[in-house]
C-alpha cells in the first residue's frame, strides 16, 4: 500500500486546515460554552465540497476517495469534534448508505442534494433501550397499503434539529428478529415527527445531540432503503462506514493534543528549564506521537480497502478501537502537562479531555470492538462480502 499523499489531497488538507483556522478556532471555545455553533458553518463546509467529498462526481460529490475523506475528518476534529461529527453523520452514515444501498430515484433525490451541500443527513439506530443491542429496538413501522406507519423515537441523535432527512431503523417483522429489521429515509417536515436536543453532555457542546420521535409517521413505500428485512445487513454497513471516520476524527484529536502540548512545553519552565525537557513530560509527548502515527496508519489501511471496494468491517473496527483510545489518554496527557492550567478553559486541552470520551463510547463501544477482534482472531468469526459493496474508487 502506498500512503504518501496526492498533490490533491495535499491541497485539501491544507484548504481544510486553513477553514478550521479561520471558522472554528476563535469562535469554538464560545460556542462551547454556549452548546451550540453558528449553522452558517454547514453551508460554508458546503462550498468547499466537503459535504460530498468522497462521493462520486456524478451523484453531487467530490468524487475524491476515501482516505481524503480521512483527511476531512483529522482536520475537523482538530478545530473540535463538533464538526467531524456533522460530516461523520451526514456523509458516513447517512450518504455513503445511500450511495451504496440506494435505487438511482433515492440517490437523485436524496444523495444528490446532500452531496452538494443543499440538505443535511443524519442516522437514526439508537434508542433508549436499544445501543449495541440493535435487536431491542422498540420502533416499528407497519405496512398501510403503499405506505409504512413508522412509530417510536431514537436518542442520542448527532444532527436532530439540523437535519432534513434521517435514515432510520425499525421493525417491520418482530418475530423474524434482526432479520425483520428494515431501514427507511424519513423527511423532516413529515407530520408526526418531531425533535428535541439534549442537554448538560460531558463533551462536544457545541454540536446538535438529541432525540427524534415519530407519531405515525407516513412513509411512502419509495422511502424503504434496500429490501424489507435488509436494515441490520445497511445498518451494519453503515457502521462501518460511520466508524471509519470516527477513527480519522480521533486521529485528528490526537494531533490537536500534540500541537497544544508543544506549545505549552516551549513557553512553560519549571526548576529552571522548558518543561519538556523534563523526561516524564516527554514520555507524554513521545506517547501522543506514537498514538498518532499508529492510528492513522490504521485509518489508511482501512481507507484502501474502501478504495478497493473490499469488505473492512475487521480492519476500521480496530482502527477505531484504537484511535479512539489513543486520543483518550493523549487528552488526558494533556491536560497533566498543562497542569492547574488544564483544567480551565482558558486552553484548550479541557474541551479535547471532554470531547474524547464519547467516541470511545459511540459507534461501538470499546468493549463491542474488543470482542470483535478477539473473535476474529480465534477464528469465531469471518466476513462475507455483502451484496452491495461500496463502489470502489476511480480517479476522476
Amino acid at each position: 500500500m502506498n500512503f504518501d499523499f496526492t498533490e490533491e489531497q495535499k491541497m485539501l488538507r491544507s484548504s481544510v486546515r486553513g477553514f478550521v483556522d479561520k471558522e472554528i478556532m476563535p469562535n469554538i471555545a464560545e460556542w462551547d460554552r454556549q452548546g451550540s455553533f453558528d449553522p452558517a458553518i454547514m453551508g460554508k463546509l458546503a462550498d468547499l465540497g466537503l459535504m460530498g467529498v468522497c462521493i462520486p462526481t456524478e451523484y453531487g460529490g467530490s468524487g475524491m476517495d476515501y482516505n481524503s475523506l480521512a483527511i476531512v475528518c483529522e482536520e475537523l476534529e482538530r478545530g473540535d469534534t463538533t464538526f467531524r461529527t456533522a460530516v461523520s453523520v451526514h456523509i458516513g452514515l447517512n450518504s455513503m448508505s445511500l450511495l451504496q444501498w440506494g435505487n438511482e430515484e433515492q440517490k437523485q433525490k436524496y444523495l444528490v442534494p446532500q452531496a452538494k451541500g443543499e440538505k443535511v443527513g443524519a442516522f437514526g439506530l439508537t434508542e433508549p433501550g436499544a445501543g449495541s443491542d440493535v435487536v431491542a429496538l422498540e420502533s416499528t413501522a407497519v405496512k398501510d397499503g403503499d405506505d409504512y406507519i413508522l412509530n417510536g423515537q431514537k436518542t442520542w441523535i448527532s444532527l436532530c434539529d439540523i437535519a432534513d432527512h434521517f435514515l432510520v431503523f425499525a421493525y417491520t417483522d418482530k418475530s423474524k428478529k434482526h432479520k425483520g429489521i428494515s431501514a427507511f429515509i424519513v423527511e423532516r417536515d413529515w407530520e408526526g415527527f418531531s425533535s428535541k436536543a439534549t442537554t448538560g453532555k460531558l463533551g462536544i457542546r457545541a454540536g446538535n445531540t438529541g432525540e427524534i420521535f415519530f407519531d405515525n409517521v407516513r412513509v411512502p413505500k419509495e422511502n424503504l432503503l434496500g429490501e424489507e428485512g435488509e436494515g441490520f445487513k445497511i445498518a451494519m454497513a453503515s457502521l462501518d462506514n460511520g466508524r471509519f471516520t470516527v477513527a480519522a476524527g480521533a486521529v485528528g484529536q490526537i494531533m490537536a493534543c500534540l500541537e497544544a502540548s508543544v506549545k505549552y512545553c516551549e513557553e512553560r519552565e519549571t526548576f529552571g528549564k522548558p518543561i519538556g525537557q523534563h523526561q516524564l513530560v516527554q514520555q507524554m509527548v513521545a506517547n501522543m506521537e506514537a498514538g498518532f502515527q499508529m492510528s492513522q496508519l490504521l485509518v489508511y489501511r482501512a481507507g484502501e480497502l474502501k478504495n478497493q471496494g473490499k469488505r473492512n468491517t475487521r480492519e476500521t473496527s480496530l482502527a477505531k478501537w484504537q484511535a479512539c483510545d489513543f486520543a483518550n489518554k493523549a487528552a488526558d496527557d494533556a491536560v497533566q502537562i498543562h497542569g492547574a492550567y488544564g483544567f480551565s478553559d482558558e486552553y484548550p486541552v479541557e474541551r479535547y479531555l471532554r470531547n474524547s470520551k464519547a467516541p470511545v463510547i459511540y459507534e461501538g463501544t470499546r468493549e463491542i470492538h474488543t470482542v470483535l477482534q478477539a473473535e476474529y482472531a480465534l477464528g469465531y468469526r469471518e466476513d462475507k462480502p455483502l451484496n452491495k459493496m461500496l463502489p470502489a474508487w476511480e480517479e476522476q
